[in-house]
């Protein structure tokens, strides 16, 4: 589901380059939304990936 997630996020940053109108003026801040999204979300599947975000040691 992150990978979708990330995915997701790339293709919000290419639509928001692609059409000037959703990064000129008062939206200029939406392509470094797209960023932070990917980021945090890279950053998220990494911990999921080394097992921290696992709950199966929980308990």
């Amino acid at each position: 589901m992150i990978a979708i997630g990330l995915v997701l996020w790339l293709v919000a940053l290419a639509v928001t380059l692609l059409v000037p109108a959703l990064h000129e003026g008062d939206r200029s801040w939406w392509p470094w939304g797209c960023v932070a999204g990917f980021v945090l979300g890279s950053i998220g599947l990494a911990y999921v990936r080394r097992g921290r975000g696992n709950a199966h040691d929980a308990g």
